[in-house]
């Protein structure tokens, strides 16, 4: 078995170019923010695809993880709909 140094970013290491793995991180970040918001207020898929204006298979794409078809303009309007604070979570 060989062991590998890694960046600690999981799109660096996958070679994604600079910009494109900032942005994933960005919606990985925004992802974790809308699923912790979720949970924290025990709220159904439906309930918080209600509060966050879109359709509940929206947020089941978000619970799965799927990135694909999600800007990041989308993630920060649906985060500022249920009173987070996008530019804190992108921090």
């Amino acid at each position: 078995m060989t062991h590998e140094v890694t960046t600690g970013s999981v799109f660096d290491d996958l070679g994604f170019d600079p910009g494109e793995a900032e942005q994933m991180k960005i919606k990985a970040a925004l992802f974790d923010t809308i699923i912790e918001y979720m949970k924290k207020n025990k709220l159904t898929q439906q309930q918080t695809a209600d509060v966050m204006g879109v359709q509940r298979s929206r947020i089941g794409d978000i619970c799965s993880g799927k990135t694909t078809g999600f800007t990041i303009d989308a993630l920060v309007a649906m985060a500022a709909r249920a009173g987070l604070h996008p530019l804190q979570v992108a921090a």
